[in-house]
């Protein structure tokens, strides 16, 4: 069982096409079957639509909402949530963390808990960047699809 996870909330390109293919080659070449996706912006929902394409063909990959708290919205739109997630988690390690610092330690978890890391990171500072030097020093495989050009 293999993870991956995706994070940036803004994009000034188009990003479908390299999402798909990506996304088919991790499921098909390095066996990865869990996406964690934070939700939070256009790209994370391009990435859940890639994700979802693949999922017709690979019935067994999974797509997991990570939220880094607990929101009204949940139950509100509990419906929409199991209709375009395979599960919605709250990790259990952001429990007593401060709202404000939440996202961060989120972004963290996710990238604790996968192999690979998908980004599109155009600038030299920002949430996205601080993710991605913090998967550097994890060591994980990341994909920048902003320095691709597939």
């Amino acid at each position: 069982m293999k993870a991956c996870c995706f994070g940036h909330r803004e994009q000034y390109r188009d990003i479908d096409k390299q999402l798909d293919d990506y996304i088919e080659y991790l499921i098909t070449n390095n066996c990865v079957d869990i996406f964690y996706v934070g939700g939070m912006g256009e790209t994370d929902s391009k990435f859940s639509s890639s994700v979802r394409k693949a999922k017709r063909i690979h019935k067994d990959t999974k797509l997991i909402l990570v939220k880094p708290y607990f929101s009204s919205e949940l139950n509100t739109n509990k419906e929409y949530y199991e209709q375009m997630y395979d599960d919605v988690i709250i990790p259990t390690e952001l429990a007593d963390v401060h709202y404000k610092a939440a996202i961060e330690k989120r972004n963290c978890w996710m990238i604790d808990n996968s192999d690979f890391v998908i980004s599109c990171v155009y600038r030299e500072s920002g949430g996205a960047v601080t993710a991605i030097r913090y998967a550097e020093k994890k060591e994980k495989a990341i994909i920048n699809l902003f320095k691709t050009k597939k």
